[in-house]
C-alpha cells in the first residue's frame, strides 16, 4: 500500500473514530460517576440519572473507538517481511540419495 494512502487512512480513522471516542469517554465517565443528565425539549427540562452500567458500557465502547486508529496505523505502516530468495547451486556434484 502506498505510504500517502496509509497516512490519509490513519487521519480519517482518527477523525471518524478517536475524536468521537474521546467525547464518548467524557460522557460515559460522567454517567458512570452518577452525574445527572439534563435534557430540554420544547422548553421542558427533564433530569435523568442513568445506572452506572450504562456509563461503563460507554467507556468500553469509547476505548474501542480510540484503539481503532492505532490498529489501522500499525497494520498500514508495519514492515512486511521480504520474500526470501534462495539460489540453488546446481553446478556441484549431486548428493547421494538417502
Amino acid at each position: 500500500m502506498n505510504r500517502t494512502v496509509g497516512i490519509i487512512l490513519t487521519v480519517v480513522t482518527i477523525f471518524c473514530c478517536a475524536c468521537p471516542g474521546f467525547i464518548l469517554c467524557i460522557g460515559g465517565g460522567m454517567i458512570a460517576a452518577g452525574q445527572p443528565v439534563t435534557t430540554t425539549v420544547n422548553d421542558v427540562q427533564s433530569v435523568q440519572t442513568y445506572p452506572p452500567a450504562v456509563g461503563i458500557a460507554l467507556l468500553c465502547l469509547s476505548l474501542i473507538l480510540i484503539v481503532i486508529p492505532f490498529v489501522v496505523g500499525f497494520f498500514v505502516f508495519r514492515n512486511k517481511p521480504a520474500a526470501a530468495v534462495v539460489q540453488q547451486d546446481f553446478s556441484g556434484p549431486i548428493p547421494p540419495a538417502s
